[in-house]
């Protein structure tokens, strides 16, 4: 008992952290946070023409910005749903296909598994630009144009998140694997009953960082869309800069809102998110 006393206070005092180390996290917290702060206190401020040069550190608490917003501006609400469903097909399809092939390549023996994993890792080196070209045409061949399917169907897998998934899927102990297929489990029933619960936190944050990718996502969507009403709220909150008056106010109130989804999401997976940093971080 004493020993394990010891212990204890010992990983107590491990835990602690210095009151300079707080100040560094507060610090850097504040430094962090201070634009997504600034761009909800001047969307809440009644702003038509230029905002002030030193920045509102307090809003007005009014809804102005976001009236003109939604009164002026029609498809709004489209480009809202359209996001939406484009940010959340693509984060399922990621999570399905790169888990899959994460596991593929972590735990399956066949022909060529090492060239075929170098080869698709090397595709990160490949600038997303040199691929715009190729990619618009073989969509305009398709007829998918000015379609929602156009920015979804390029989405639907990843270079990085198979590698994300592979290199944690290597961690998880093959003896399990094992012992359900002495069970009888078929190859798909270890891979949704055994590798998926135990894979939880990656999945959480391949789903955070596909997520906000493709909700911030603006160069495609801008090639591939062409009608207002089939914009992205990234495209679309661009297009309300006018080519000669620009109301500040309705694009800080578009921007605001367009951040909401995002901080959302990631509520509602930070607990995998951080769960797997952590272990990520012991297993290391």
């Amino acid at each position: 008992m004493a020993v394990a006393s010891m212990r204890r206070r010992a990983g107590g005092r491990r835990s602690r952290l210095p009151w300079t180390g707080w100040v560094v996290l507060v610090v850097t917290s504040v430094i962090a946070l201070f634009p997504m702060y600034w761009l909800f206190v001047n969307a809440l401020t009644p702003i038509t023409s230029n905002p002030p040069l030193t920045p509102i550190l307090w809003p007005a608490w009014s809804l102005d910005n976001f009236r003109r917003l939604l009164d002026g501006n029609v498809y709004y609400v489209n480009w809202m749903l359209n996001s939406l469903v484009i940010a959340l097909a693509i984060t399922v399809w990621h999570v399905i296909f790169d888990s899959m092939a994460g596991y593929a390549f972590a735990k399956r023996r066949f022909p060529g598994r090492e060239v075929l994993f170098w080869l698709m890792l090397s595709t990160l080196m490949i600038p997303i630009h040199v691929t715009v070209i190729p990619l618009f045409i073989v969509t305009n061949r398709l007829g998918l144009i000015d379609n929602i399917l156009a920015v979804i169907l390029p989405g639907t897998a990843n270079a990085f998140g198979i590698f994300l998934m592979r290199q944690y899927i290597q961690t998880l102990p093959s003896e399990l694997e094992e012992a359900a297929r002495i069970d009888g489990a078929s190859e798909l029933q270890v891979f949704w009953n055994v590798i998926l619960p135990l894979a939880r936190p990656a999945l959480g944050a391949l789903a955070i960082f596909t997520f906000v990718r493709h909700w911030n996502d603006f160069l495609w969507p801008l090639i591939a869309l062409t009608r207002p009403q089939n914009y992205t709220l990234t495209v679309g909150v661009a297009n309300l800069q006018g080519e000669f008056a620009t109301d500040y106010g309705v694009i800080f109130a578009g921007a605001a809102l367009a951040a909401l989804p995002m901080i959302a999401f990631f509520f509602v997976f930070q607990r995998q998110f951080l769960e797997g940093v952590r272990m990520g971080a012991v297993k290391g």
